[in-house]
């Protein structure tokens, strides 16, 4: 079942993407029963609420956490499953540090931590009795060097959002539509991204990351990214954004800390944030 429009929205009741969003009920609904692989962003927020639409109690979700996950984004996970739409929500510890194929992060790093995952999901999948998983991949996804999604397809997970050709700005249009409150939200790949190819992960780099973003996010900024390089952190940001980064007071509170996490040297990097950008 749709949401109710907001007013001033009825002209979306024919849309393209409001007509994909009634293909995506569709291909769900014939689904005896779905897991979805929910990490709270709006790709995977707007599958689960399709698929618990659709399929009640039997549309269930499941989010990994481990060092590669910053916790506000598991706290807004489960607020989004269980507050907003009211699925049930598991939460599946992982490690992917403990895999030292992982760990020497090649190009091929996205492929072991996805295929840790849908193991586990698979296994969960089969204690629940639930045939079907589902990731939030999107059609723009196919476009960006996604080892991830080989991990999928070998696991047979199904990735709705492509089969029904939704693109990114149609989802953000649909999630605004339905009220979703993440409609939003920055992509928010996990930290190890940040961190050049070649070099190891280690908890220790993922924790200055994750402070270092979190500094930025007080100040007000949302597309945030730190890229670790040693003792050098360079700042990522909209483009629009940066001319801010550089009034006094915010440049001064941002450096100081910054430092304080190890970091000798702070930098912003003026062709700023750019999704898939360490691709």
């Amino acid at each position: 079942m749709w949401t109710t429009w907001r007013s001033g929205d009825e002209h979306a009741v024919t849309s393209p993407a409001t007509q994909k969003y009634r293909e995506l009920q569709e291909l769900v609904s014939g689904m005896q029963s779905v897991l979805v692989a929910f990490s709270g962003g709006i790709d995977s927020t707007l599958v689960l609420k399709a698929a618990y639409d659709q399929l009640g109690d039997d549309a269930v979700a499941a989010t990994a956490f481990s060092a590669t996950l910053p916790e506000h984004e598991l706290k807004a996970a489960i607020s989004l499953c269980t507050g907003t739409i009211g699925a049930q929500h598991h939460i599946i510890a992982t490690d992917q540090l403990l895999d030292a194929a992982f760990v020497q992060n090649d190009g091929q790093r996205c492929y072991h931590c996805k295929t840790d995952l849908y193991t586990k999901l698979r296994r969960l999948a089969d204690q629940l009795g639930i045939h079907t998983i589902l990731d939030g991949t999107n059609h723009d996804d196919l476009c960006d060097d996604r080892p991830g999604t080989v991990a999928a397809q070998s696991f047979n997970v199904r990735s709705p959002l492509v089969e029904v050709s939704l693109t990114k700005p149609e989802i953000r249009e649909l999630a605004r539509i339905a009220q979703l409150p993440n409609w939003e939200k920055p992509a928010a790949p996990c930290l190890s991204s940040r961190i050049p190819r070649g070099t190891p992960v280690t908890y220790e780099r993922l924790d200055s990351i994750d402070a270092a973003e979190k500094v930025l996010a007080q100040e007000g900024f949302k597309h945030v990214r730190v890229r670790w390089y040693q003792d050098v952190a360079r700042i990522e940001l909209d483009v629009q954004d940066l001319p801010r980064l550089l009034e006094a007071g915010i440049r001064d509170r941002v450096v100081t800390q910054l430092q304080s996490l190890g970091f000798r040297h702070v930098t912003m990097d003026l062709e700023g944030y750019r999704q898939g950008k360490a691709n």
